[in-house]
């Protein structure tokens, strides 16, 4: 029976020694802790502008960074002004501001559209709700209708008016239209 006793005594301290290290190694070596899970990357302002109902190619391709606060106000910077031919030439600023509305941008700032020798300001952006063919550009007191199909592919840009937008001194120095062409642009 002494023996049995000893068997006994001598498992107990066997497994008391098995727990003893074990227990050691896990508080010496502390598990790794899981990786966190990725954030998924912010979204661009051009995946932005058609949750407002906008073409995303309102913008060029050389946007650096962008914020929008809560009241719809944001700020777009490019990586230098430059210019994009869609029906008219248009300038961007290096720094675009506004007022972002479901549909619409207001006070805006930073973008110019040039009609014959001269630049506008455009101060305002819509389209039609429910979303058509057609986006609204204000031009001072000119309110210009535009196909929505030329904004809704992001655009390079140029750094220059006869950079790629196809200008030359030709095009340049023809004359513009009669005035039948300023009624349809004061009009539409």
């Amino acid at each position: 029976m002494a023996a049995n006793n000893l068997n006994f005594h001598l498992i107990l301290a066997l497994i008391s020694l098995f727990f003893l290290f074990s227990t050691t190694k896990s508080l010496s070596e502390p598990e790794p802790e899981p990786e966190p899970e990725p954030k998924p990357a912010p979204p661009t302002v051009w995946d932005i502008l058609p949750k407002y109902g906008l073409p995303p190619g309102l913008l060029p391709n050389t946007v650096t960074s962008y914020s929008l606060q809560k009241d719809g106000r944001f700020s777009v910077v490019l990586e230098s002004p430059c210019y994009i031919q869609f029906e008219y030439l248009v300038y961007y600023e290096k720094t675009i501001t506004g007022k972002l509305g479901y549909g619409s941008i207001t006070d805006l700032k930073g973008i110019q559209v040039r009609r014959f020798f001269l630049w506008f300001d455009v101060d305002e952006i819509k389209v039609d709700l429910p979303p058509s063919d057609s986006i609204y550009f204000q031009v001072g007191f000119i309110n210009k209708k535009l196909d929505v199909d030329q904004f809704k592919t992001i655009h390079s840009c140029s750094d220059g008016v006869m950079g790629s937008c196809g200008y030359s001194w030709k095009s340049l120095l023809q004359l513009p239209m009669p005035t039948n062409e300023i009624q349809m642009l004061i009009t539409e």
